[in-house]
């Protein structure tokens, strides 16, 4: 039996969730997701925190304009905070104190703030610092963020809305109808006036099944892994990132410790899986860092984090093809950003007034359009 809805967003991770949370109030919605269950591919694999720098400053408007809604949630969404406090720990050796200073001077203004640090704070937060390491700024408006309760959070609320979710619904054909759009998936036919596509890693093969001309959003492979380590990660240390983009880590539950050496692979759409040797970089630059023992790996695993060309979201129609949507290219901001984007990009889909929460940002930044003319 066909399904019939005025609008069919194709990818049900954190973009497509908390989109058709948005406009389910507005229109019909069908929620497509490919997979068994919704955010596996990358909102299942995030490193779970929520930081203002993290996606450069023209991202940072999103990430901010999120931070009340998440700290702070409506009764109706959730009962309690999605955020905890972390903080952020910038990093350098002699050779990263210049990206401090780029960093710092790229927050500029912006209301984020960032102290710098000298070698005896550095000690302080970070037993057993090796020498080397000098130079920080903290940013302690870094926080941790609960990324499975957002993500369901925005699947009951788009479903108490009226939205209808399709899981093992890989979309297989799509074609143009006099009345907008028909799409064949393994569960069966959608008919839809418009199509979103938040697909992800898949948002340029879907344009293509679409008949739209792709814009180049390429999945780059993530990894992190889980440690045990001698001594036990302190519970309130904070997210420590090298200034130069060669690792981050912080402690999980339990004394342990999640570690990424920051990696950014380009690949193709896939179930990806993590690299034995980014396994071992990631060890070896934390070795580098701190004199504590690696125990043992508990786990690892990989995750894709997509990107336009320009490293910016991609929110709007598609120039060229009638009733089809863009809500991709969200990188590892995609989550923090969540509640700001899904409003804008609702906004743009729906043709509505901005709401308050994103009056003041400049969208223009993020339109589909700018790689159309």
């Amino acid at each position: 039996m066909t399904k019939r809805a005025d609008i069919v967003i194709i990818g049900a991770g954190i973009a497509g969730a908390s989109l058709a949370a948005e406009v389910a109030d507005h229109a019909s919605v069908v929620l497509i997701e490919a997979e068994a269950q919704p955010g596996y591919h990358s909102t299942g694999r995030s490193a779970a925190f929520w930081s203002e720098t993290y996606g450069g400053p023209m991202v940072r408007p999103l990430t901010s304009a999120s931070g009340p809604f998440l700290a702070d949630p409506p009764a109706a969404f959730a009962d309690r905070s999605f955020l905890s406090p972390r903080g952020a720990l910038h990093i350098a050796g002699g050779e990263g104190q210049a990206a401090l200073d780029g960093l710092c001077d790229e927050f500029s203004g912006s209301g984020v703030t960032m102290t710098r640090l000298d070698r005896d704070a550095l000690e302080t937060m970070i037993p057993g610092l090796l020498p080397g390491w000098d130079d920080g700024v903290m940013e302690p408006s870094c926080t941790d963020i609960d990324v499975a309760r957002l993500h369901a959070a925005y699947l009951k609320s788009a479903q108490r809305r009226g939205a209808t979710l399709l899981v093992g619904a890989r979309v297989e054909k799509m074609e143009q109808t006099s009345g907008g759009w028909r799409l064949e998936t393994r569960e069966g036919a959608v008919e839809a006036g418009v199509v979103v596509n938040a697909a992800g890693a898949w948002a340029d093969e879907v344009a293509r099944l679409a008949g739209a001309r792709p814009l180049g959003v390429q999945p780059y492979r993530r990894t992190i892994i889980q440690l045990r380590t001698d001594p036990a990660a302190p519970a309130d240390l904070p997210l420590v990132i090298d200034a130069l983009g060669r690792f981050y880590f912080k402690p999980e539950a339990g004394g342990r410790l999640w570690l990424s050496p920051h990696d950014e692979t380009a690949c193709a759409a896939c179930d990806c899986a993590p690299e034995e040797i980014d396994i071992a970089s990631a060890i070896d630059r934390f070795q580098r860092v701190v004199d504590w023992q690696v125990e043992r790996v508990e786990h690892s695993w990989a995750g894709l984090r997509s990107f336009a060309p320009d490293r910016l979201p991609v929110y709007g129609f598609d120039a060229s093809v009638p009733g089809f949507f863009w809500c991709a290219g969200q990188g590892g901001f995609g989550i923090q950003t969540a509640p700001a984007a899904a409003r804008l990009a609702a906004s743009l889909l729906l043709g509505t007034t901005p709401e308050p929460m994103i009056a003041g940002i400049d969208s223009s930044l993020y339109l589909a359009g700018r790689f159309m003319n």
